[in-house]
């Protein structure tokens, strides 16, 4: 398992992707008109091999539309959904499926295949577990996103962190769920990916609160910003 992609819902996709280009110094994005199927508009931005997408609700109903109606932050904007690189996904699915967990939506192409988790079934923000073929790739980024990656701001994100009154229960049951170790981390918890880190830490509620980016300059490693919702840390 690793940390491919964070997915952040905005009301404003144009005022959202250029804040956090700006900032992030990430490569042009692509915008998937597969999307529409959920009700959203969206944009993938490439940081290195890793991911930033934000997605907007363009019909009432649709899912990330009812989710920012429930959450407050900057409007409803914020933290959405967590896509994870699996290098199994029949054996991964089988396991979380025996977990009792539904699937929110699946769906196969030749070269990627993916499952949504149902969060009522996991707790915390939309998980994602997705198969590319061959790994290196990444279909959901579109044609052409190594030309378009940029890492001399950004190399990567290497962490994202998720918000809970009970962080313990919520990292616990995520490791049980990815079949991984959960360990004690300040005051709160983590789960180590191959590469990147799932952090569990006390939060009013249950929400994908913030992620970390790797500085290509490291005289801005520290820094600290709230974007869309969220906090970026650079690392």
């Amino acid at each position: 398992m690793r940390l491919r992609q964070v997915v952040l819902v905005a009301e404003d996709l144009a005022g959202a992707v250029a804040e956090l280009t700006q900032e992030l110094g990430a490569g042009a994005p692509f915008q998937d008109p597969g999307v529409k199927v959920f009700g959203l508009e969206n944009a993938v931005l490439p940081i290195g091999d890793t991911f930033l997408e934000v997605v907007s609700p363009v019909v009432e109903n649709a899912p990330a539309a009812r989710y920012r109606a429930r959450h407050g932050g900057d409007g409803g904007d914020g933290g959405y959904m967590l896509m994870l690189q699996s290098d199994d996904l029949a054996r991964d699915r089988a396991r979380v499926e025996a977990q009792g967990v539904r699937l929110a939506w699946e769906g196969a192409l030749d070269d990627i295949a993916g499952i949504h988790l149902h969060p009522k079934d996991t707790g915390g923000p939309l998980l994602s577990l997705d198969q590319p073929r061959p790994p290196a790739s990444w279909h959901w980024a579109g044609p052409g996103w190594s030309e378009r990656s940029r890492s001399d701001v950004s190399r990567t994100i290497t962490a994202a962190e998720v918000a809970s009154p009970e962080p313990e229960r919520l990292a616990r049951r995520w490791g049980e769920l990815l079949d991984q170790p959960v360990t004690a981390e300040g005051e709160g918890f983590a789960i180590a990916l191959e590469p990147g880190r799932l952090r569990f830490v006390p939060g009013p509620a249950e929400r994908l609160m913030g992620f970390d980016v790797e500085a290509a300059d490291r005289a801005r490693a520290g820094e600290r910003l709230d974007l869309c919702g969220v906090t970026l840390r650079r690392v």
